[in-house]
């Protein structure tokens, strides 16, 4: 299989495999969706971590040769289940952290794009949307989701002319959240979700589907779900746990519930 899920304790990872460069078509796109929809189902999987088996490419993005080769309905099948998958990951109460640590471009970037982190290790690779050079556009989410995340203005230059940008340049642009040493990106990306793993998850899984759902429907919706939610977290036992051990002076034991 191109696309696997794994778990460890309560990290599930999902893992890129297709030499060379990890470029995708229909079956793969098909995969990844059936693997974050495992994550998703897994009650004992708390993060989940997207990475590559690869040390040169996280994805050089979608088969160009298949999309040449179409038919039409072919490519336009692969872009709807891309954007099924991709936008499911908004809507799942569990953290999506993207580990990148290799070329990362077109649609191979809008993967990372759709989570909810992205870690990078520093090193010589690119990352971009090329897409224009082509004659296309980002059409897996990245028209949408990279204005969302660097801005319009820094969006549209990235995307109409092309061009790639380093991991460095990437954490300014804010593109990704987090730089680490390439040979650390790994440990310090699986630090990070034990730490969430092992946090208030009911919490947290409630903030990313405020943010996500506020974003989306705008601000008094988003008001008005964040109530919802908050609501569901103080009749929860980790909210009563929550603030008994603060009165307690302890630490709290979170369960998730």
């Amino acid at each position: 299989m191109a696309v696997s899920l794994s778990a460890d304790a309560d990290i599930g990872t999902i893992t890129l495999d297709k030499p060379p460069a990890n470029s995708y078509d229909l079956e793969y796109v098909q995969e990844l969706g059936a693997a974050i929809d495992a994550a998703a189902a897994d009650d004992a999987v708390k993060v989940v971590i997207l990475r590559s088996a690869s040390e040169k490419f996280f994805s050089a993005g979608a088969d160009i040769k298949a999309f040449q080769a179409g038919p039409h309905e072919r490519n336009m099948a692969m872009i709807e289940a891309s954007h099924r998958a991709l936008s499911s990951i908004a809507r799942i109460p569990k953290v999506f952290i993207a580990e990148l640590n290799g070329h990362a471009l077109g649609g191979g970037l809008e993967i990372p794009l759709a989570c909810d982190l992205r870690f990078a290790g520093d090193g010589d690779y690119r990352l971009g949307t090329p897409e224009a050079t082509l004659g296309l556009l980002p059409g897996n989410g990245g028209t949408q989701r990279l204005p969302r995340l660097v801005g319009p203005s820094r969006a549209l230059d990235l995307m109409i002319t092309g061009r790639t940008v380093t991991p460095q340049e990437a954490l300014a642009l804010g593109l990704v959240d987090r730089l680490f040493p390439a040979d650390e990106v790994r440990e310090r990306t699986l630090e990070y979700a034990q730490a969430l793993a092992g946090g208030a998850t009911k919490a947290i899984g409630n903030i990313k589907l405020a943010v996500h759902e506020g974003i989306e429907d705008g601000l008094e919706r988003g008001l008005e779900r964040e109530r919802e939610l908050v609501e569901e977290l103080f009749l929860s036992a980790d909210g009563r746990e929550g603030l008994a051990a603060f009165a307690e002076k302890r630490r709290p034991a979170f369960t998730g519930a």
